[in-house]
């Protein structure tokens, strides 16, 4: 044990050697202690690491010699990542480690998602890569993961990269100190998500054109008592909600925008993967559910493709195009959420605005389509269990008669739960 704050520096010796020298000796100038872990397949020989590239494959499963004997790159980065995840994961639990820090490129970025994956909120973690400037998606997932450009490729140590590995390094003990010198159990975070008091958890989904609505929902939450977690429905969005109640995390839900449904289903840039609103009723837990901005499929950072030439398309702003959804798609829309809430072990209802699905399908929208909300309506109606409430609003999504309407639901069921 050391009174310095301990950063893990983890990453690939044998191509990034100088490279993590020099960040070992700017964490030690920074004031913490540097705690080498080498995921490198081709050795280095002269490192004092602290985890050798054996114990790595070890742990991922593989004999390392194997590895060099292979030379298969994608193997080798899929088998030291798993042993990095192992590894890192346990040195966290054991309190041996207070930050992580990676540099590299884009098999860095894969080694920080990967080896990150099960650390707890809050644990800091730092990745330099130049993935950073572009689609980091695959690299963040769900994790608090902190990004560093480091404006040119990690290829030795210059003038533009010296004070950017420097910064990397401050920031990282600065994160780690922190998280070292804590003495009060809610300030050292372990696994999970870290609560400042015991109220409940609750997941709520927002998106900006329902923003109005889930802003209501947190705030009658709040009020209830309860402790609200809102989630932007991007797709990694819902993604990390269904991992936190998959995680046991969340108490209940109220699931006021499943938009990114609409997106899996046609191909736009904001699905969840088909697993998107399974994990509540997988672990029984109450949700209220709605269908918010189900009214659009979105492309961000692109147009819509040209196979969607003729639809009904708006900009949102200049990165993201908007789509309407048609009554076919809705139908769809209304039958895989009915299948998916069918499958809840808790209880469950659907709330259905019908004058309104976001701000754009509002009487006089842009999205506005009266057909196509019925198609959603009547497939849902006809797909719904008997047992599951269904209660169709005359307003739409962002009425606060909505917000109220969900957290009366809600707040009843847990609060039979607790008593």
């Amino acid at each position: 044990m050391t009174d310095r704050a301990v950063v893990a520096l983890l990453g690939s010796l044998d191509t990034k050697g100088r490279e993590y020298d020099f960040l070992a000796e700017a964490v030690r100038r920074a004031g913490g202690e540097p705690y080498l872990i080498d995921t490198g397949v081709l050795g280095r020989g002269d490192a004092a690491v602290a985890v050798s590239a054996e114990e790595i494959a070890a742990a991922g499963g593989t004999d390392l010699s194997r590895l060099r004997c292979r030379r298969d790159r994608a193997e080798a980065t899929s088998v030291m990542a798993a042993g990095a995840r192992t590894v890192l994961t346990g040195l966290v639990e054991a309190g041996e480690v207070d930050a992580v820090l990676v540099a590299g490129g884009s098999n860095a970025g894969y080694l920080a998602a990967e080896a990150c994956a099960d650390l707890p909120i809050g644990f800091p973690k730092v990745l330099v890569s130049t993935v950073a400037s572009g689609n980091t998606r695959d690299y963040v997932r769900h994790s608090d993961l902190i990004l560093i450009n480091p404006i040119v490729d990690l290829n030795g140590v210059n003038r533009i990269s010296r004070p950017i590995l420097i910064n990397a390094a401050r920031t990282a003990v600065a994160l780690a100190d922190g998280r070292h010198q804590a003495t009060g159990a809610s300030e050292v975070p372990g696994p999970g998500v870290q609560r400042g008091d015991d109220r409940p958890l609750v997941g709520v989904t927002m998106f900006g054109v329902t923003t109005a609505g889930g802003s209501a929902v947190a705030a009658g939450l709040e009020r209830a008592g309860l402790e609200p977690l809102t989630f932007h429905c991007t797709g990694v969005g819902g993604a990390t909600l269904e991992s936190l109640i998959d995680g046991g995390e969340i108490s209940g839900v109220v699931d006021l925008t499943t938009t990114e449904l609409a997106d899996d289903l046609v191909g736009g840039d904001c699905s969840a993967g088909p697993d998107r609103l399974t994990a509540a009723g997988r672990r029984g837990i109450p949700q209220v559910v709605s269908v918010g901005a189900l009214d659009m499929i979105n492309f961000w950072g692109r147009p819509a493709p040209d196979e969607f030439a003729g639809r009904n398309l708006i900009m949102h702003n200049p990165t993201v195009t908007l789509m309407r959804t048609t009554p076919d798609e809705c139908a769809e829309l209304g039958r895989r959420l009915a299948g998916k809430l069918n499958a809840a072990r808790g209880p469950v209802a659907v709330i259905f605005p019908r004058r309104g699905l976001s701000q754009l399908s509002v009487p006089g929208g842009p999205f506005e389509d009266a057909a196509a909300d019925e198609a959603l309506l009547t497939e849902l109606r006809a797909g719904l269990r008997e047992e599951i409430r269904l209660d169709v609003l005359d307003t739409d999504i962002n009425d606060p008669a909505v917000a109220a309407h969900a957290v009366a639901l809600l707040t009843g069921w847990m609060t039979k739960e607790t008593t």
